[in-house]
């Protein structure tokens, strides 16, 4: 199985990492990823740089192993029900016997169990190591205490010190690579796995399940099952530390040493309850940001409406109340965190209060000395991560148990039965029913009744009915998507089809018609000819190259709709599955198809064809008519019989409309004179030379509006612009409580060392004892003013992130709406969506806490610094050299990482995007049985996200081992000064030397690693402030305001109007120049791409004129404002929008009009009675998506013909044609 899927590099050889061939050390030190490193420096790496997977770290191995343990715990799991229903036979139980339910625990611990053991062993071996350096820190200050001229020893001492640090770096960091990579695969292997269920899923688990949560389940609840799997060692490890950690402080302060501990274990629950408070408010604010971002969805999808009809700032204040409900919930978890922020920045100093206080009231004869306080200090700066980790991973736990229970029920859920269509019989027909019934839901009534039909091999069967008369569930009934209940269902050969909703993949269109096949170039083009798309083709930038954004949101729903059509006719299928495929298509287009495609003459001529249609018109070139009704047939035989039988089949003829009778009765009239096809082939001409004008630039910029990966540094304009809106003001108060409360802390350890000190030199007891109290009185004062600053800093950081979160928000809403509204038809909405997501995401909640973080680690290193170098000057020496690696270091790294990481994020969308894709098509996928291929597909891109991650792994180890390093060798200096200095140092001075020493290998890698984050979060904030540079639309509203009522007279003046979509193109309108009446009705009409939507468009100044004016009761509508213009204007657009909220907001949503004036205008419109009936009448919650009539007749912007219908039908012009192709009769 796993072969199968093994990935080749173009040359055919397999691609993998050097990891597994290189030397021990190598692979340690990660000096192997240099290499890259070094390219990351010299030039912005790209995919190919990277370093490929090892292939056991690969999804091609690991998904397949896992499904063979997943399909033993299912058969376990089958074994166990059926012995539970045995047994409940048997003792006729009740229904509480249990049986086997599928887990997915155990399949996980069967595939990756060794991986686990191995990851538990190194953590061990961590664990054990920074016990042993507080050990011989203590050895090193006893030796300082009672031999001070024993250099021999102090030089052991250090050295072992440096191995031990160094030794604790390499086992900490393999232990990372490990546990970081078997967590990636636990969320690959179950990835893989609800891909395969995805496709699988029966109609009635589709049902329960959204394609946003299924995405969900693979986005969120397989990604808390990688985090919980990265933490899930500290359940014991924790534990572990703690228990070793108070047997060293009971061996140093004895019974006091419990005191400490009390004060962490007290910490921990107020801490727990404040994590509980803040989830609650951060569900609170997903709730908010949920509301707005779909109300801001909505506004984009629509944003055609709210411009023609000017209602941007009344759906703005919508957004922004939803926003400011928002900002006061993030203000609370802010200030909540506050006090997280204090217990584990004060925790050192309350915990050694606490210790020393207690110890000096057990025993009046106790004297600290500066072993006890060094030791005991650097013991519980150990203990504190685990007591405080603890508590967040049984949470975690619980957390996914959660999402284990949700994936579990998903990967459960009924899947399709293959059994229930049978494709293997005797006999010659393509498709057989025989009492067939089937239905949707798993408990539902049944939708298919009774179904008995014989289609045979190479007919075309035409399937009609109303709507709603179960036609499409007859083609779904042929695929098996439905459940069946009763008879047989036959089906032969390879199957093609066509949805009715056409699904159209985000790739190439050669690749969306090739479906996975190869390329044969003659029957290729065949099919394009066949399906109408070589017009398409030409207008197209890059041909059939030419990228179709997601769900085909570039093409129009006819091409959408060819697309599928010519995928389905490329396939060489045996039978063909036509859901209503003419439906999206003009008439001409339809009758291309019909006469070229599906037709008695058309390509498909030999092939089995059942095709939907609401088309009469081809009814009498079908072999075999099905006529159903109420999921039933009704009627069937060929178009002569039924029409012979007088019964319901003439019925619904006369349902689709007379105009359509004589059509439907006339065969002749479907295929196309020789005088029809010419005119056909000039009109196609025409409308290509037209859509070149208007659409060639849209297309330019569609097929290039996917997302940039940033590349180089940061700009510090962009820090500039974060800083701005945060407030200066709030920056430097955050920037003066922080120096302030490092330099209390550092003014906390200088007083014990130089109290340590003094106990060492007091010759009478007696007096040390009287100044003990105000010595620790001291140092609570110390403590006690730290506190305060930490407070401090974390409010003022709070105000000052929420000014820079409401003002980047506001900016950002504020100039999207400005947008003219060319930006949105031309750029995924995704891409705006994603800013006020993701974006603002990165500004409410990372970009502070990165900032804070780094400013912290800055000053922790100085302060250390200031504090080994005033304790040992010679370390100074040491410091310049290596503060120049550190920096060397960081340089190369940051080059390198950070490009890594913007690449890992551009990744992750496709795997998504495939996901969702999959997810939307899956009927088609199946239909085609291409199941495989898109496994293998989705192999592919979780693979590459895969490769970001793993090569994003390894940069951070690469840079942990050198940093840590760096961390060793100023542990080694700073014990190496203290023992070089001998007697002018006391043993206070060489405890607080070597316990700050110990302590900074964590800051310098914590250092680079939070600047790292700033770069690349920083391209957050350029994103959300890029809007802002965009060229907007003109102003709303100017000086000049027309007068109330305007316009009461309706006189519209083109006078040499001309319009263009952008300045390098053709006009879209071309010297327009007429006058209409007062009051007087125009019907405006033309072919696709005439200019008839520009024409309507420039009279909102959608689109502003390159040339001439026009004028609208004696006012140049240039000249006023663009609200003033849409407001005073009205337009029933193309594509019907209604907003979620009620019915009462969408009819008003600016509050304007009383209910009586909105009952007026149900009524005239026909929907007073349907109102009323509705429990909540105007209130009901609507959920989300001529006598004197004149025609203009409009030709590649240019006036063709204008005059009353009749004139125009007579004239027998370009009016006349499009009537008569249109299939109206008068």
């Amino acid at each position: 199985m796993a072969g199968s899927y093994e990935r080749l590099s173009p040359s055919g050889e397999k691609k993998c990492s050097p990891e597994e061939n290189v030397f021990c050390l190598s692979k340690l030190t990660y000096a192997w990823f240099s290499r890259l490193i070094s390219i990351g420096y010299k030039k912005p790496l790209e995919r190919d740089d990277l370093f490929e997977l090892n292939e056991s770290d690969s999804p091609y191995s690991v998904c397949p192993n896992f499904e063979k343990q997943w399909r033993k715990e299912i058969q376990k799991s089958a074994a166990g029900l059926m012995a539970a229903s045995y047994i409940k036979r048997m003792l006729c139980k009740s229904k509480t016997t249990s049986f086997h339910k599928q887990s997915l625990i155990l399949p996980l611990w069967q595939t990756f169990k060794f991986l686990l053991i191995k990851v538990a062993f190194l953590k061990v071996a961590a664990d054990i190591l920074p016990f042993m350096s507080s050990q011989i820190m203590k050895s090193m200050i006893t030796l300082s205490e009672n031999h001070p001229g024993s250099y021999g020893s102090g030089y052991g001492y250090a050295i072992a010190l440096f191995f031990v640090a160094f030794s604790q770096t390499l086992l900490h960091q393999l232990y990372q690579r490990n546990n970081m990579l078997t967590a990636v695969k636990i969320k690959t292997a179950v990835v893989g796995l609800l891909y395969k269920k995805a496709l699988t899923l029966a109609n009635s688990s589709q049902r329960k399940y959204t394609t946003g949560e299924i995405v969900n389940l693979m986005s969120a609840d397989a990604q808390q099952l990688m985090e919980l799997t990265v933490n899930i060692n500290l359940l014991w490890s924790a534990p572990f530390q703690i228990i070793v950690a108070v047997v060293f402080l009971w061996k140093e302060l004895g019974s006091s040493a419990l005191a400490g501990v009390a004060v962490l274990l007290l910490v921990i629950p107020i801490n727990a309850l404040i994590a509980a408070k803040v989830k609650s408010l951060k569900k609170s604010q997903m709730r908010y940001s949920d509301q707005r971002v779909k109300l801001l969805s909505e506004m984009l999808h629509g944003i055609k409406i709210l411009k023609l009809y000017a209602w941007e700032p009344s759906y703005q204040r919508k957004v922004m109340n939803i926003r400011e409900r928002e900002v006061d919930v993030l203000k609370s978890s802010g200030y909540l965190t506050t006090y997280s922020m204090l217990t584990l920045t004060c925790i050192p100093f309350m915990v050694s209060l606490a210790t020393f206080g207690v110890f000096f009231y057990l025993d009046k004869e106790n004297v600290l000395t500066a072993t006890k306080v060094f030791t005991s200090i650097t013991l519980f700066n150990i203990l504190r991560l685990p007591l405080f980790d603890l508590p967040s991973v049984i949470s975690a736990v619980a957390q996914t148990k959660v999402s284990l229970r949700r994936l579990e029920d998903f990967l459960c859920a009924e899947d399709l039965n293959p059994e229930d269509v049978n494709t293997s019989y005797s006999g010659n027909h393509a498709v057989g029913f025989i009492g067939a019934s089937f239905r949707w839901e798993k408990n539902g009534l049944p939708i298919l009744k009774n179904l008995s039909v014989s289609i045979p091999e190479g007919s075309l069967v035409a399937v009609v009915g109303q709507v709603g008369s179960g036609k499409s569930s007859f083609l779904s009934a042929i695929l098996g998507e439905m459940e069946k209940l009763e008879g047989t269902v036959q089906r032969r050969g390879s199957v093609a089809y066509v949805a009715q909703q056409a699904w159209i993949q985000n790739d190439s269109l050669q690749e969306n018609i090739l479906f996975g096949a190869n390329l044969n170039r003659s029957y290729y083009e065949l099919v394009l000819e066949s399906c109408a798309l070589l017009p398409d083709l030409e207008q197209l930038p890059k041909g059939d190259q030419t990228e179709i954004g997601e769900r085909g949101v570039n093409i129009s729903g006819g091409q959408k709709q060819r697309v599928s059509l010519a995928r389905a006719v490329y396939s060489n299928a045996d039978l063909y599955l036509l859901d209503d495929p003419l439906s999206a298509v003009d008439v001409h287009v339809g009758k291309h198809l019909f006469e070229k495609l599906i037709g008695p003459s058309g390509l498909l001529k030999n092939k089995t064809r059942v095709l939907v249609t609401h088309n009469l018109m081809l009814l009498p070139h079908a072999d075999l008519i099905i006529v159903m009704e109420e999921g039933k047939i009704s009627e069937m035989g060929t178009y002569w019989e039924l029409i012979s039988k007088k019964a319901n089949f003439v019925e619904l003829i006369q349902v689709f409309g007379a105009e359509n009778r004589s059509e439907a009765t006339t065969p002749k009239e479907v295929i196309s004179s020789k005088e029809e096809c010419q005119l056909e082939r000039s009109l196609k001409q025409r409308e290509l030379r037209k859509l070149k004008h208007s659409s060639f630039d849209q297309w330019k910029i569609l097929t290039n509006n996917k997302e940039k990966v940033a590349t180089g540094g940061m700009k510090l304009s962009v820090v500039l612009k974060y800083l701005q809106a945060f407030s200066w003001r709030w920056m430097w108060l955050t920037i003066a409580a922080y120096v302030g409360q490092n330099a209390l802390a550092i003014g906390q350890n200088l007083w014990l060392s130089t109290w340590t000190a003094e106990t060492a030199k007091a010759s009478d007891f007696t007096e040390w004892k009287q100044s003990q109290n105000y010595k620790l009185g001291i140092y609570g004062l110390l403590g006690f003013l730290q506190g305060l600053l930490v407070c401090c800093g974390a409010y003022v950081l709070t105000r000052g992130s929420l000014c820079a979160s409401q003002e980047l928000h506001h900016q950002l809403l504020d100039s999207v709406m400005h947008l003219p509204l060319q930006h949105f038809e031309t750029n995924p909405v995704g891409q705006i969506i994603n800013r006020f997501t993701k974006d603002l995401f990165i500004v409410d909640v990372r970009f502070h806490y990165y900032l804070r973080t780094w400013l912290n680690c800055t000053l922790d290193v100085i302060g250390t610094i200031l504090v080994i170098t005033f304790a040992s000057p010679l370390f100074i020496v040491a410091v310049i050299p290596l503060g120049y690696l550190y920096f060397t270091i960081q340089r190369y790294y940051i080059a390198s990482s950070r490009q890594i990481r913007r690449l890992a994020g551009a990744s992750h969308s496709p795997v998504i995007s495939h996901f969702s894709a999959t997810v939307l098509g899956r009927s088609t996928i199946r239909a085609f049985g291409h199941q495989e291929r898109f496994i293998r597909k989705n192999y592919d891109v979780v693979y590459e996200n895969l490769v970001y991650f793993y090569n994003n792994v390894i940069s951070n180890r690469w840079l942990s081992v050198r940093l840590e390093f760096l961390g060793n060798l100023m542990v080694f200096f700073a014990a190496l000064f203290v023992v070089l200095a001998g007697n002018t140092v006391s043993s206070s001075t060489v405890g607080l030397s070597i316990s700050y020493a110990l302590n900074i290998i964590q800051s310098l890698n914590f250092w680079v690693r939070k600047a790292c984050e700033i770069e690349t979060n920083a391209v957050s904030i350029e994103r959300v402030c890029e809007y802002a540079n965009m060229d907007k639309e003109e102003p709303w509203i100017t000086s000049k305001r027309p007068p109330v009522g305007w316009p009461d007279r309706g006189i519209i003046q083109f006078v040499n109007y001309k319009a263009q979509y952008r300045k390098d193109l053709d006009l879209a309108l071309d010297d327009i120049s007429f006058q209409t009446q007062s009051k007087e009705k125009i019907g405006i009409v033309g072919r696709t791409g005439a200019g008839k939507s520009t024409l309507t468009n420039s009279l909102f100044r959608i689109l502003e004129g390159s040339g001439g004016k026009i004028i609208i009761d004696g006012i140049d509508i240039s000249t006023i404002g663009l609200h003033d213009l849409r407001r005073n204007l009205n337009i029933i657009p193309q594509d019907p929008v209604l907003f979620s909220g009620t019915l009462q907001s969408n009819l008003d949503p600016l509050g304007k009009h009383s209910d009586i004036e909105l009952w007026e205008a149900l009524e005239l419109c026909h929907l007073k009675g349907f109102v009323e009936s509705l429990p909540k009448k105007l209130l009901h919650e609507i959920s989300e998506g001529g006598e004197n009539l004149r025609v203009l007749v409009l030709d590649a912007g240019r006036i063709l013909e204008y005059d009353t219908p009749n004139n125009l039908l007579q004239r027998k012009g370009a009016f006349s044609e499009m009537v008569a192709e249109a299939g109206i009769t008068r």
